[in-house]
C-alpha cells in the first residue's frame, strides 16, 4: 500500500516557528540548527478558514520544550547493538529506511538485555529528516499504553554522512496489516480483531482529546499497528503526524499525505486537515477487520479492488451482508458482532466530516459492541507469529512514498463513498 503526496492548488509556504531542540547539546551544532529549523514543521500551522481569524492566533507551545525521557544514543552504541547492521538482525525496509532488531542494555538493570527496533534514516533528503524530527518531538513527550514508546535517538555525523535514526519498543508480533493478509498462517480470531480495534481507538483518542494539545495521526493504517508480545495493539510511525488546529479556528491546511484507501474525502480535496481525517481512516480500518481485505488491492478483479465501494451493496441485506466476512472467520458465529461493528464504522465514514463522531465517542461505541460480543470467537492470539523478515517497525511500508498528481490519484471513489450525490474532483 503505497503512501502519497500531493499539493491541492498552489502550495504555500507554511509559516516557520523557532523551536528548542529536543537534541542533546551533545550532538554537533550543524544538527542542533538543523532540528530548530526541521522541527518548526509540526508547529506550522496555516490553518485559515473562511469563518475564522487566521491571523494573531496563538501558537501551540513547541513540544520540544517540554521535558522527556529520551536517551542519546551513539551511532556506533546502536553499530554493536545491531551487529553492524547486519543483514541477519534486519527487520524491514519502508520509505524512511531499514528497522533493525538490535539488543542494549536496560537503563533500569545494566546486567539486563533489551530487545528494540532501530530505525535508520535512509538518503531522503530533508523530508526523511523531518520525519525523524517529528518522530522525536511527538513520541518524545507523549505516553500511553497503545503508541509504541520511542526509547531514544542518534543524531551525529560520522564518515558516512550524517546519522539519524530512532530507537524503539521492541513489537514482537509485527503488525497488523500482516496478520490481516491472505498470505498469514495465524489469522487473528474475532476477539482479537475487536480487542486490536478498541486499542488503537483509544491511541487516537488519546492523540486527539486527552492532552492540552491535540495530535493529528494522518497516517493511520493497519500496517502502523503493531502487537507486542501479550498482543496489545499500539499505533506507531508518527512522521507524518501534525498538531491539530489552534483555539477558534476549524482545520490545518497542509500538503495532503498518507496512504491510498485511508486518507479522507474532504482532505484530499482541500488540503484541509481535521482529527475528523483519523475518524475516516478508522472507519476504513474497522472493515478491513471485517472483511480481511485491505483498502486498495489491485491483485483483486476490478469490481472488489476498491473495499468501500466493494462492501457498499452488502450492508443494507443481513444475508448479503455475511458474504463480505473474512472467510478465515466462523461467519455465522459472528455475523451479528460483526454488523455492529459495521455500524460503527459507518459513523465514522460519514461522508461530512463534522458529523463523524469523536473517537471518544467511537471508542465508547466499540465498548458496548465488545461487551455484547462477550463470548464469540476465541479471545487467544495466533498460535504461530509471523515470520520476523516480513515485518517492520516502519509497519510493513514496502513501498515507498512518492508524489503524485492530483488528476491521476485514485481518490474520487472516496469522495463518492456514502453519499448519493457524485462530486467531481479534478
Amino acid at each position: 500500500m503505497g503512501c502519497f503526496q500531493f499539493y491541492i492548488g498552489e502550495k504555500k509556504d507554511e509559516p516557520k516557528t523557532t523551536k528548542s531542540n529536543v537534541i542533546s547539546s551533545s550532538c554537533s551544532a550543524f544538527t542542533d540548527r538543523e532540528v530548530r529549523q526541521s522541527g518548526s514543521e509540526l508547529n506550522s500551522q496555516n490553518a485559515s478558514d473562511a469563518s475564522t481569524e487566521s491571523r494573531g492566533r496563538n501558537q501551540f507551545p513547541s513540544l520540544s520544550e517540554r521535558p522527556n525521557n529520551l536517551k542519546v544514543f551513539t551511532f556506533a552504541e546502536l553499530k554493536a547493538a545491531t551487529k553492524n547492521f547486519s543483514r541477519s538482525t534486519k527487520l524491514g525496509e519502508g520509505g524512511f529506511g531499514c528497522v533493525y532488531k538490535g539488543v542494549i542494555k536496560s537503563s533500569d538493570d545494566p546486567l539486563k538485555r533489551v530487545d528494540v527496533a532501530v530505525k535508520q534514516l535512509g538518503r531522503r533528503g530533508m523530508q526523511g529528516h523531518k520525519e525523524w524530527v517529528t518522530e522525536v518531538n511527538v513520541l518524545g513527550v507523549v505516553e500511553h499504553p497503545n503508541l509504541v514508546k520511542l526509547i531514544g535517538y542518534c543524531a551525529e555525523d560520522d564518515e558516512r554522512g550524517i546519522q539519524r535514526l530512532l530507537i524503539y519498543e521492541f513489537m514482537p508480533n509485527s503488525s497488523v496489516d500482516d496478520h490481516l493478509s491472505v498470505k498469514s498462517e495465524a489469522p487473528l480470531s474475532w476477539a482479537m480483531r475487536l480487542k486490536i480495534a478498541q486499542d488503537a481507538a483509544r491511541g487516537l483518542a488519546y492523540l486527539h482529546e486527552e492532552m492540552e494539545f491535540q495530535i493529528i495521526f494522518r497516517d493511520f493504517k493497519a500496517s502502523n499497528i503493531l502487537l507486542d508480545e501479550e498482543w496489545n495493539a499500539k499505533l506507531s510511525d508518527f512522521g507524518l503526524a501534525r498538531l491539530g488546529p489552534s483555539e477558534g479556528l476549524t482545520h490545518v491546511s497542509t500538503a495532503v499525505v498518507g496512504t491510498m484507501g485511508y486518507a479522507a474525502p474532504e482532505y484530499i480535496q482541500t488540503g484541509r486537515l481535521t482529527s475528523k481525517s483519523d475518524v475516516w481512516s478508522y472507519g476504513v480500518f474497522l472493515y478491513e477487520l471485517i472483511t480481511g481485505r485491505r483498502p486498495l488491492d489491485r491483485n483483486r478483479p476490478r469490481s472488489e479492488q476498491k473495499l468501500l465501494e466493494w462492501v457498499k451493496p452488502y450492508l443494507s441485506d443481513a444475508k448479503k451482508f455475511q458474504q463480505i466476512l473474512d472467510p478465515r472467520l466462523e461467519r455465522k458465529q459472528i455475523l451479528k458482532s460483526a454488523h455492529k461493528l459495521s455500524l460503527v464504522a459507518n459513523r465514522c465514514l460519514s461522508r461530512h466530516g463534522k458529523t463523524r463522531p469523536k473517537m471518544s465517542e467511537v471508542l465508547q461505541m466499540l465498548n458496548r459492541v465488545v461487551e455484547e460480543s462477550a463470548g464469540i470467537g476465541s479471545p487467544h492470539p495466533p498460535l504461530k507469529n509471523v515470520e520476523q523478515k516480513e515485518t517492520s517497525q516502519e509497519a510493513g511500508k514496502s513501498s515507498k512514498r512518492r508524489i503524485m498528481d492530483t488528476r491521476v490519484i485514485d481518490g474520487s471513489w472516496l469522495v463518492r463513498m456514502w453519499s448519493s450525490k457524485h462530486v467531481r474532483t479534478c
